[in-house]
């Protein structure tokens, strides 16, 4: 007893030390902050956006604590940086910066012009921001509309019902975030993403993760590791025993699920078919892989879902998911 409890005091202790606040604007970055008179700041974060050079040059944004009620969508050529207020950087649980706007897909148009934040360049990176849809259930409404490459997204939180996070295109990360829905939450074309450390809310009963719909056998992926899913904020009780890790949305689906925590029930199979159709999975690759927690402990996997060994395992990572480049383009100092 003891030795786990001085072994928690330290761990504890540890992430004091490594913890760290972002409660002022780094040098050089545009300044966002609510209801601001001060001349240079600007009082919502599309018009601080709108400020920046559409060169190569590298840029910066920091948001001050606020709800930005705007639909954004990010598309200047050169590198961009977007921090957000939070006086823990480790994680999502401090942020105080949140976008938040109310579209549902059949109105705007199409799933990416529903969504609240649009980023549609390449080396973009957001810090500890909460991204939010609002819309609820009914309708595809993204709250995170992924096109880019080289983008990661550090210590955020995504909010939403349906579609929540479009992981569509290019090479992307999220790392200690937290990804909140109930249908098909985590989705896309042929987007290759790497989810590691993150917190997953599960909402809806009957709910699905993600939905792959990977349309060639290309080397893209999505691969989770080291993350934990839970029961989503105001979720239902009934949520426990019926969500699944996703399901194929086309016949190339790959999805890999890697040292999960199971905080919350599953349905036993783990994996759905999309419409019932069991010939839309000749190709697929839905896999897990040390899959541990509570809800662990009676799985009976679906017919062509994968248990990996640990040598099947190490051939999906980060690398497999994003490029053997990645530490290029990856904050290291969020990687799991």
């Amino acid at each position: 007893m003891f030795a786990s409890l001085l072994c928690a005091f330290i761990l504890s202790s540890l992430r004091l030390v490594l913890a760290a606040s972002r409660t002022s604007p780094p040098a050089g970055a545009i300044v966002v902050r609510a209801g601001t008179t001060t001349s240079g700041e600007f009082s919502t974060i599309t018009a601080a956006l709108n400020s920046l050079p559409n060169d190569s040059s590298s840029r910066s944004v920091f948001i001050f604590p606020g709800t930005y009620v705007e639909q954004i969508d990010v598309t200047r050529t050169g590198p961009l940086i977007i921090y957000g207020y939070t006086t823990d950087t480790t994680t999502y649980v401090s942020n105080q910066a949140t976008i938040s706007f109310n579209e549902p897909a059949n109105l705007a148009g199409s799933d990416d012009a529903s969504g609240t934040l649009r980023i549609h360049k390449n080396n973009f990176s957001l810090y500890n921001v909460n991204v939010k849809n609002t819309f609820g259930p009914g309708v595809q409404a993204i709250a995170l509309s992924q096109y880019g490459s080289e983008n990661g997204f550090y210590g955020c939180g995504f909010y939403g019902y349906q579609d929540t996070l479009y992981a569509n295109e290019g090479t992307q990360v999220y790392l200690k975030s937290y990804i909140e829905g109930a249908v098909d939450f985590i989705f896309g074309r042929e987007g290759s993403a790497y989810f590691g450390g993150n917190t997953i809310g599960v909402l809806s009963a009957g709910g699905t993760i993600t939905a792959s719909g990977r349309q060639s056998n290309d080397s893209g992926s999505y691969v989770f590791n080291k993350n934990t899913i839970v029961l989503g904020n105001g979720a239902a009780s009934g949520t426990a025993g019926t969500y699944y890790l996703g399901r194929p949305w086309s016949d190339w689906a790959k999805v890999i699920f890697e040292n999960t925590v199971l905080n919350v029930a599953p349905n036993p199979a783990l994996w759905s078919l999309w419409d019932g159709n069991a010939t839309s999975v000749d190709h697929v690759i839905n896999a897990d892989f040390a899959t541990t927690g509570p809800g662990a402990a009676s799985l009976k996997r679906a017919s062509w879902a994968q248990l990996l060994t640990s040598s099947q395992a190490a051939q999906y990572s980060i690398s497999s998911a994003v490029g053997s480049t990645w530490s290029t383009w990856v904050d290291a100092s969020y990687f799991v």
